[in-house]
């Protein structure tokens, strides 16, 4: 049986009826798209999942990266081989290209739908398969000659990555050594080091491209220091001929080293060496030294997903354990204690299990929601775009959410699949169940693409602080207008305590914003907010979860009420209302006491010496 469970149906809920993405199937660049195929494509996704992609999931069988240094290859199992041909075959990545490229125009919501299923069931099949939207990223930057490699990439399946991290250097990409050393023929040869490579070498495909950031040395005006002294490079494993496509000989870029990893053992993290032995030939992206806006656009992408990835290990590890608390028998039932002819019963039945199931399904869903929402504003800018309408609020809407996508859900994911094992006790702790495998293998997502504490950073210092917070202030906005028309009534407790916990969020982060400002006379007032910056980051996320549940709840009170048909059975519905009012009892208060300790830090932390510790 496999290890992957789909939550289909939740999937369909969030698309259809709370997001009303039905709406815009059929309208502007998704002509030939309606909700009936969409549907169809959700199941065969999920069936896909379920089936040849979880097949080669469990790394005890199948995680082995065999590396050779003498020939600098890596070779996978063919059992992972069969299930990355598999999804290949299903062509679902053509959502990842545009139609100039055979690709599917699909709305971004329905593209991060379908990507919840391979990135559940087998993630390192995904994140091999990069090649696809990393062409389409650099058909969008490329000079004409670049544009046919990116051709190249999309109809023979080649692989790519994202190349910036160096030994030295780690999350401070602007502190990168690696050089580009312009030559006469208008290419360049790169020099250096990188590491933590995701896919920087496998046997699934005949090419590798990588796309890298590197220092140009010998040319005026360009590669100074920092993020914006790199430009970003088109080096491939072997060199191309652009006209017929044909694969000449092994470019000198080669992984000198594979990481022995926690977990993803089956995806190959690399260190990448340029120019050791021969020249690293590369060429200069678009023609310009824009290197850091550029890769940027790949870096939004890997933020989409890894808050996807995490999202959907939670949602399957969740349903492992509800399958297993439904059948496993244990210990008569709280009221009949000590009462030794009672029977035993169903772990589900345990106050403490079904207090653990509902958090698990809170954080699941309430994240599923999430991914979603941020998607359908990917949509919103197509459409925008599309109409010739200004997306400015949209954009910055966007770069709002990405941190808080990918650092928030990483975070909560993996804190949340130890709930999931507590369900199986100490058989969750051994390979016979999957949970043990999704813990170690979504560490991960809260480091991939910069750690928690950077995305705080980037959330507070970039996104909010440097717009003035008027993005934030329209999204809060939005959840003002929820719990007004939450109203009285049913979900009176609901809007209560999405209003303290709006008035926690706001309040901290005036707090950040006075002790920013006052940096000019105290620059040890950044201190206060460096130490806080992860803390809003959450405080955030628990806020947008809390919301969505509440949108989700009251979609669901409506089908309730009117007895009409929606994508599931009522239970479902019930269950959406209980864990809105679960997460706002058991979550949403607790947003008020961190921003109590928030506006109560101090410098004691920064006085302390370092010997202290």
């Amino acid at each position: 049986m496999s290890h992957y469970r789909t939550n289909l149906t939740d999937v369909r809920f969030n698309l259809f009826e709370v997001f009303g993405r039905d709406q815009v199937l059929g309208t502007g660049p998704w002509t030939d798209l309606d909700r009936e195929t969409v549907e169809d494509m959700l199941t065969a996704g999920a069936e896909l999942a379920e089936t040849a992609l979880a097949a080669s999931f469990a790394d005890d069988e199948h995680g082995v990266v065999e590396f050779d240094p003498a020939t600098h290859s890596v070779r996978l199992s063919p059992a992972f081989h069969q299930s990355y041909k598999s999804y290949v075959a299903a062509e679902w990545w053509r959502m990842d290209v545009g139609p100039e490229l055979g690709g599917i125009a699909a709305p971004q919501s329905v593209r991060w739908a379908m990507s919840e299923f391979p990135l559940g069931a087998n993630p390192a099949v995904f994140l091999y398969a990069s090649g696809w939207p990393q062409a389409e990223i650099l058909h969008r930057q490329g000079n004409e000659e670049q544009r046919r490699v990116a051709e190249l990439m999309v109809e023979r399946g080649w692989g790519a990555t994202m190349v910036l991290t160096e030994p030295d250097a780690g999350s401070a990409v602007g502190s990168g050594k690696t050089r580009a050393v312009p030559q006469p023929d208008g290419s360049w040869h790169l020099e250096g080091v990188k590491r933590f490579i995701t896919s920087a070498e496998h046997d699934l495909t005949d090419n590798i491209v990588h796309l890298v950031l590197a220092r140009p040395v010998d040319t005026p005006g360009v590669g100074g220091p920092g993020t914006k002294g790199l430009s970003l490079f088109m080096v491939p494993k072997f060199h191309i001929d652009v006209e017929s496509g044909t694969l000449g000989d092994r470019n000198g870029v080669r992984v000198t080293n594979i990481e022995s990893k926690m977990g993803l053992k089956v995806s190959a993290t690399c260190e990448l060496t340029f120019g050791q032995d021969e020249p690293a030939v590369g060429w200069l992206v678009g023609d310009a030294h824009d290197g850091i806006a550029q890769m940027f656009e790949v870096v939004e992408y890997a933020r989409m997903l890894v808050g996807t990835k995490a999202m959907a290990t939670l949602s399957t590890g969740y349903l492992n354990a509800l399958d297993y608390a439904r059948t496993r028998l244990q210990s008569p039932d709280l009221t009949r204690k000590g009462d030794r002819s009672a029977p035993d019963i169903a772990i589900i039945g345990h106050p403490d299990v079904r207090r653990s199931l509902m958090v698990q399904k809170a954080y699941a869903e309430g994240m599923r929601a999430l991914v979603t929402f941020a998607a359908c504003n990917l949509d919103d800018i197509v459409l925008a775009e599309h109409e010739g309408r200004d997306t400015t609020a949209l954009a910055a809407r966007n770069d709002l959410l990405l941190p808080v996508v990918k650092g928030y859900c990483s975070e909560k994911a993996y804190a949340t699949l130890t709930e999931s094992l507590q369900v199986f006790g100490g058989s969750g702790y051994l390979r016979d169940y999957p949970v043990e495998q999704y813990i170690r293998d979504a560490k991960i997502d809260t480091i991939y693409e910069g750690t928690t504490a950077i995305q705080g950073i980037d959330l507070f210092f970039r996104k909010v602080r440097r717009d003035g917070g008027t993005a934030l202030g329209l999204l809060l906005t939005e959840v003002d207008a929820l719990v007004d028309g939450l109203g009285a009534g049913p979900h009176t407790a609901l809007a209560d305590a999405l209003r303290e916990a709006l008035t926690a969020v706001r309040r901290s982060q005036q707090v950040l914003v006075e002790w920013a400002d006052a940096t000019g006379d105290d620059p040890r007032s950044v201190y206060l907010v460096g130490q806080n910056t992860t803390r809003f980051l959450m405080m955030v996320g628990d806020l947008l979860l809390g919301w969505l549940l509440a949108r989700q709840a009251l979609v669901a009170s409506v089908r309730l009420e009117s007895g009409e048909p929606g994508v599931a059975r009522p239970d479902f519905y019930t269950g959406k209302v209980a864990v809105a009012r679960f997460f706002a009892t058991e979550r949403l208060p607790l947003l008020s006491e961190e921003a109590d300790m928030l506006t109560a830090s101090t410098q004691d932390l920064m006085d302390m010496p370092d010997s202290a510790f």
